[in-house]
C-alpha cells in the first residue's frame, strides 16, 4: 500500500483537483484508493457529493477509534473518503501542546489492513500546519502539484526544507515521488518557462504530465463528480489518466 500526501502551502496550486482526480484515475484502473480530506475547506469532500460528514476526519485526531468507520464509498469506482468538514477548522487550537500530535494520523493508519487499498491519498490544507505535518509524517511520499507561475516557484523551495525538516525529526522514510505542473496554459511563453525551469531544478522529480487549464476540470466539482466521469473524454480527463500510468510505473521502483 503506497501513502501520498498531496500538499503545497501555496493556496491554488491544485492539491484538491490532483487529489479528487488522481484518486479517479487510479481507480480507473483497477487500483483501490483511499483518499483523506485533511482540508478544512472540505474541497474534495464536496466534490464527491459527501453531505453527510458530520465532523469527518476530525473524529481521527479527537474522538480516536477504529479509523475504517470514518471510510465512506464514493460514486467513483475504486475510490474511498475519509470526510471533511467545517469542524476541522479548530483542530490547530485543540491540538496545541498535545504531547505527539504530529503523528496521530500515522498511528491510525498503521491500524488499515495493508491489503484492502492499494493506495492511499491525502490531499492537505494550503498551510504548513498540524494537519500538513500529519500527513507528511504518515506518508512514505510526497506529490507535490505545483501552479506554473513564477511565484509558485519559491513556495516549492519553502515546502522542500519542511520535508527536509520532517525527514529528520519525524518520518525519515519520506520521497518526493513526483513534482506536478499544473494549470498550464501551454499557449503562454511564462507557463512554458516556468516549467522549463521546474525541470532544471528539479529534473526527473517533475512529471512528463502536464495539468492543462481545461474549463471541464473547473465546472465538475458543481457536478459532484470528478474529471473522468464528468467528461471522459476531456483534456482534463487525459492528463489524469496519464498522470495516474506516471504514477503506476512507480510502483516497481518504490
Amino acid at each position: 500500500m503506497r501513502t501520498l500526501a498531496i500538499a503545497n502551502q501555496k493556496g491554488g496550486s491544485g492539491k484538491t483537483t490532483t487529489s479528487v482526480n488522481l484518486a479517479a484515475a487510479l481507480g480507473e484502473k483497477e487500483r483501490r484508493v483511499l483518499l483523506l480530506d485533511l482540508d478544512p475547506q472540505h474541497s474534495a469532500t464536496a466534490w464527491y457529493g459527501v453531505k453527510n460528514a458530520g465532523k469527518g476526519v476530525l473524529g481521527l485526531f479527537v474522538d480516536g477509534g477504529d479509523i475504517q468507520d470514518f471510510i465512506q464509498e464514493t460514486g467513483a469506482p475504486g475510490v474511498d473518503l475519509i470526510p471533511s468538514s467545517a469542524w476541522l477548522v479548530g483542530v490547530e487550537k485543540i491540538l496545541a501542546g498535545e504531547v505527539g500530535a504530529e503523528t496521530i494520523l500515522r498511528r491510525h493508519l498503521e491500524g488499515l489492513p495493508q491489503d484492502r487499498w492499494d493506495y492511499v491519498l491525502m490531499d492537505c490544507p494550503p498551510t504548513l500546519g498540524v494537519l500538513t505535518v500529519n500527513a507528511l509524517a504518515a506518508a512514505r511520499e510526497l506529490l507535490v502539484p505545483v501552479e506554473a507561475h513564477v511565484m509558485a516557484l519559491s513556495g516549492l523551495a519553502q515546502l522542500l526544507h519542511t520535508v527536509e525538516v520532517v525527514q529528520e525529526r519525524l518520518n525519515p522514510a519520506l520521497k518526493v515521488c513526483g513534482i506536478l505542473a499544473c494549470r498550464v496554459d501551454a499557449r503562454t511563453r511564462h507557463a512554458r518557462e516556468v516549467v522549463e525551469r521546474l525541470r532544471e531544478r528539479s529534473g526527473n522529480l517533475v512529471y512528463q504530465t502536464l495539468i492543462r487549464e481545461n474549463i471541464r476540470l473547473a465546472e465538475c466539482p458543481s457536478f459532484g463528480q470528478p474529471i473522468t466521469q464528468y467528461d471522459p473524454r476531456s483534456a482534463g480527463a487525459a492528463d489524469y489518466r496519464a498522470l495516474a500510468a506516471e504514477v503506476i510505473q512507480q510502483e516497481g521502483r518504490r
